[in-house]
């Protein structure tokens, strides 16, 4: 075994470091023939001699290099395919999701929120106000069919359309403050006073409820504002019991012209305008048939403006068909239900 020190390694650092066949230049030409020469030699090497070199092609199906997520605008999006005519539901998506309803889609897209509920619901209205009016002429007992149909169907309708459902204990809150409104306005001789002293003991009824629950706060929230507003329209529906029986007659009939006016295939403000036309004209002519004049014009038109607010309540944020024929249906007689007590209040 030689003792002698390998090439290239100078244990007193007084030489520089060389690898084997590595040879010191003092001259940069030679020094710079040398480079190339080992770049040459380097390029030879056993691995591009014995492996086939990688094309394009192969190369294109490897994963990326790194952890970059890639740019979103780099990112094409993949095209959403029509949805089946008869299906009730959007078609699947990429995104996790796996079915998207159509409000979701307009949604997404932008599109308007109001969705008008048509005009089988607004038959289904008029059909109701035509019997809260026949009933109405009838006598009190007989108008509490109608009338608790038309309680039920607010409430049920107004906790679908804030997207609450199933909430059966809402609606049996709803519609058991209705009722309790109705028993109070037979007790108390139809005194509206029934009215305002219900409303004020469901809403605390719906705050305690509301206080045990063990929701999120924003929930526990969003709960007792749509609770409160489902009793209060159930109960304030309650006005046609309270007010005098040609008002409601007249008041009826004339929701149930203007809602089927407003159904019509027209433009929207020309379609509020001939709605408030035909339940003022409406109002004259029921008006006249019960005895109550030409006031019958302003207590027509007052109730059609009330039912026109309440259809377009039912039309907001993409509500579904279970929505248009609940709240479609119900709310714009129990908006009208006020303006068909003071009004007749006044008129009569």
């Amino acid at each position: 075994m030689s003792n002698q020190p390998y090439e290239g390694y100078d244990p007193y650092g007084q030489q520089p470091q060389a690898w084997p066949g590595q040879q010191p230049y003092d001259d940069p030409y030679a020094a710079q023939q040398y480079t190339q020469h080992t770049q040459q030699w380097q390029g030879q090497t056993w691995e591009t001699q014995t492996q086939q070199p990688v094309t394009a092609a192969e190369t294109a199906y490897l994963p990326p290099q790194g952890y970059a997520a890639p740019a979103a605008d780099e990112v094409p999006e993949a095209p959403a395919p029509d949805p089946a005519p008869d299906s009730a539901y959007g078609p699947a998506t990429v995104g996790g999701n796996t079915r998207v309803t159509d409000a979701q889609r307009a949604r997404a897209e932008g599109r308007s929120p109001v969705i008008e509920p048509g005009m089988q619901p607004a038959a289904l209205t008029a059909l109701l106000g035509l019997l809260l009016a026949g009933a109405a002429a009838v006598g009190t007992y007989a108008l509490l069919v109608p009338l608790v149909a038309l309680q039920a169907v607010t409430a049920a309708g107004w906790f679908r359309l804030n997207g609450m459902w199933p909430a059966r204990q809402g609606i049996a809150l709803g519609f058991a403050g209705a009722l309790a409104a109705d028993a109070a306005l037979l007790v108390s001789d139809r005194s509206p006073s029934a009215i305002l002293g219900t409303l004020g003991v469901w809403v605390l009824l719906s705050l305690v409820l509301q206080l045990r629950s063990h929701a999120d706060p924003d929930e526990r929230m969003y709960g007792l504002m749509a609770t409160v507003a489902a009793a209060a329209l159930a109960i304030v529906a309650g006005g046609y019991l309270a007010a005098e029986a040609d008002a409601v007659t007249v008041g009826a009939i004339a929701v149930a012209v203007a809602v089927l006016a407003r159904a019509l295939p027209l433009p929207t403000p020309a379609s509020v305008v001939v709605a408030l036309l035909a339940a003022a004209g409406a109002g004259v002519a029921a008006g006249a048939m019960t005895g109550l004049g030409t006031p019958g014009a302003l207590l027509g038109a007052g109730a059609g403006a009330c039912a026109l607010i309440g259809h377009r309540v039912a039309s907001y944020d993409y509500p579904s068909r279970f929505v248009h024929f609940t709240a479609g249906v119900a709310l714009p007689l129990s908006a009208a239900a006020p303006a068909v007590y003071v009004l007749g209040r006044a008129l009569v």
